[in-house]
């Protein structure tokens, strides 16, 4: 295909292949337990990080990352305190969060020269090699984790309290998930945008959920639903020139809404077999 010539088309797809090994892990993780919002969360938090960087006039990367990283264990922290209502967490921090970055950004005298747009949107086409170079290695470093500590989080997701009294190390685990959830979306937010990675964590997996009867499964049909959402974005936002991370979303959501038709369709049809009056 013509459009596999161009440099700027092959390290999209890389990313891709990347991202797509890291969001279905974070994604089932997250859904399990009951944490969706928190990608979403995170990636507002993001947004003070790069403005931060901006304010204090360094790398925007190493201060959202930084900044990422502090919020999710403080994010964790806050878990273990209102551990009924684990929701109250990500709503304190995505509020703060947003009001953090639209202080530095009033604050900031450079305030002219900040692209929002980049970070607001961002694009899985403008990704420069050394932006798909952190991307594999996090990937990498991702999936090790999840193989040495794939029945430490499989226990976790379902009943923390159980993992706790059996001496699995808890705590531990899920400061590093989150850590480990907070650096994929700051590094992720420039890609595909801060309005839509949240779509590209939860989206898939919780497509993989609907069709799959096991943890692992559920792993495996989302990166393979990753990889055709986002190859399909890709195509279709090079083909009808429309914005990369917003055809990476539509994909999912289309994969989604055809499984769910396909899931209702087959159920009825078990029912109607074993109910034939």
């Amino acid at each position: 295909m013509e459009l596999l010539q161009y440099d700027f088309i092959q390290r999209a797809l890389i990313a891709g292949v990347a991202i797509s090994f890291i969001t279905p892990i974070i994604g089932l993780l997250l859904i399990l337990r009951r944490q969706s919002l928190l990608a979403d969360t995170l990636s507002h938090i993001s947004l003070a990080g790069v403005a931060l960087g901006m304010f204090l006039q360094v790398d925007p990367t190493l201060s959202t990352l930084l900044f990422v990283v502090g919020a999710s264990i403080i994010i964790e922290y806050l878990r273990t305190i209102y551990n009924t209502f684990s929701e109250i967490s990500v709503a304190i921090m995505m509020s703060a969060g947003m009001a953090i970055a639209l202080v530095l950004v009033s604050l900031n005298s450079n305030s002219g020269n900040f692209q929002i747009d980049q970070y607001l949107f961002g694009s899985i086409l403008l990704i420069s090699p050394s932006e798909v170079k952190i991307l594999v290695g996090l990937s990498i470093t991702i999936v090790i984790f999840y193989l040495i500590f794939r029945r430490t989080l499989y226990v976790m997701s379902y009943d923390e309290a159980t993992a706790y009294t059996s001496g699995l190390p808890v705590r531990l685990i899920s400061i590093i998930f989150s850590v480990f959830t907070g650096v994929s979306i700051s590094i992720m937010m420039p890609i595909v945008g801060a309005l839509l990675v949240s779509a590209l964590v939860v989206i898939p997996s919780a497509t993989a959920i609907k069709i799959s009867d096991s943890f692992g499964k559920s792993i495996v049909i989302g990166i393979i639903i990753n990889l055709i959402g986002i190859f399909a974005g890709i195509f279709a936002s090079y083909e009808y020139d429309t914005p990369p991370g917003a055809s990476i979303t539509l994909s999912f959501i289309v994969i989604f809404v055809i499984v769910s038709l396909a899931t209702y369709f087959v159920t009825l049809r078990k029912r109607k077999q074993n109910n034939p009056s």
